[in-house]
């Protein structure tokens, strides 16, 4: 269970760089269409936008609650707390998102300031799985120069 956790943790992590990237080629495409005389309005959808959609409305969340419910299994000191901050910050994007189309475009620039604090927390995650997990090799402990 610890290595599902710490695989889960990852992939979401992961999936903050992949996200990166789609919503890069997504406006690359778009500037490049335009470029090209397309009109970019309400109708307009890419690959980039729609690759973004998917896995940040699906694939993310998806991992996300996974990973919180592997972590009542996983028996990762603190694991809990590090995937509920996950899921946590996970719905605070999905939320960021809805607010940036919904309120006002500004939120969205909070929503990639959230991408970096998940991609933070989801790797934080992920790395205390190994730093607790290290076996303990069998050592010669001394005392007062003897050989317990």
């Amino acid at each position: 269970m610890k290595s599902a956790y710490r695989i889960l943790a990852y992939l979401v992590a992961a999936g903050v760089v992949v996200q990166a990237a789609d919503i890069a080629f997504a406006w690359f495409t778009a500037f490049s269409d335009m470029d090209s005389g397309t009109v970019v309005d309400e109708n307009y959808r890419n690959t980039g936008h729609t690759l973004h959609g998917i896995m940040g409305m699906m694939v993310i969340p998806v991992l996300a609650l996974v990973l919180l419910v592997v972590s009542f299994f996983a028996k990762v000191p603190d694991g809990v707390k590090w995937a509920a901050s996950v899921f946590g910050v996970v719905v605070l994007q999905v939320a960021l998102a809805f607010l940036a189309f919904g309120v006002t475009p500004a939120l969205g620039a909070l929503h990639g300031l959230n991408a970096m604090l998940l991609l933070g927390v989801s790797v934080m995650a992920g790395h205390r799985v190994g730093r607790h997990t290290v076996a303990h090799t069998p050592s010669t402990e001394t005392h007062a120069g003897q050989t317990v």
